[in-house]
C-alpha cells in the first residue's frame, strides 16, 4: 500500500510540475507577443507621424499660406521630420525602441497647424483651385486621423503589457527577460476642428 501512494504522489508531483512548466511557457511566450505588438504599434505611429509632418510640410512649401503661418508649419513639421524613433538596437530594427522624447516635437507641430489653419484658412484654401492644396489638406486629415489612432493603439498594447508584467508569476519568475517595460506615449495629438470635420 506504502509503494502505490508514494507512487501516486511522485505521478501527482510530475504533473504538477508539468503543468506550472507549460503554464511559465505559455505566459512568457504570450508576453513575448504583447512585446512585439507594442513594437509594431510603436513602428506604425512613427510611420503616420512622418506622414503627417511630410504633408504639413508640402502645404507649407506650396505657396497658398501666408508667410508667417508656412513658416510656423514648415519648421514644426521639419523638427518632427529630424527626429526618429530611438533605436538603441541596431540587429532588430523593432528591438528596444523607443519614443525618445518627441512628444514635445509633436505636440509643437499639432499646434501649428490648429494655430496656422483656422477655419477661415481652410475655407479660402478651399475655395481655390489648387488641386495640391486640396490634396494636402486632406492628406493632414487622414494622416492626423491615422495619428491618433495609432497613439490610441499602442497605449492600448503598452497598457496589457504593463498589466500582464505585474502578475505575481510574470514578475517571480521575470519572465519578461531583457525587454524594457514599455511607457505610453503622449502627446497632443487634437487636429485642427476645420479638419476634423
Amino acid at each position: 500500500m506504502g509503494t502505490v501512494d508514494v507512487l501516486q504522489l511522485a505521478t501527482f508531483l510530475v504533473i504538477l510540475v508539468i503543468a506550472i512548466a507549460w503554464y511559465l511557457s505559455y505566459s512568457a511566450a504570450r508576453l513575448d507577443r504583447l512585446h512585439a505588438k507594442v513594437e509594431g504599434a510603436m513602428s506604425a505611429l512613427d510611420a503616420a507621424l512622418v506622414r503627417r509632418a511630410e504633408a504639413a510640410l508640402e502645404l507649407a512649401n506650396s505657396g497658398v499660406l501666408d508667410p508667417a503661418s508656412a513658416l510656423l508649419i514648415a519648421d514644426a513639421a521639419t523638427e518632427s521630420i529630424e527626429r526618429t524613433t530611438e533605436q538603441p538596437v541596431t540587429d532588430d530594427l523593432l528591438d528596444g525602441q523607443h519614443f525618445g522624447g518627441r512628444e514635445q516635437v509633436e505636440s509643437d507641430l499639432s499646434a501649428a497647424l490648429r494655430a496656422a489653419l483656422t477655419g477661415e484658412v481652410v475655407v479660402d484654401l478651399r475655395d481655390s483651385d489648387a488641386d495640391l492644396v486640396a490634396d494636402s489638406l486632406e492628406r493632414i486629415a487622414s494622416s492626423g486621423l491615422r495619428v491618433q489612432l495609432a497613439r490610441r493603439f499602442h497605449n492600448d498594447a503598452t497598457r496589457e503589457v504593463r498589466r500582464v508584467r505585474a502578475k505575481r508569476s510574470v514578475r517571480l519568475f521575470r519572465l519578461w527577460g531583457y525587454a524594457e517595460l514599455p511607457e505610453p506615449v503622449t502627446f497632443d495629438d487634437e487636429l485642427p476642428p476645420t479638419l476634423a470635420a
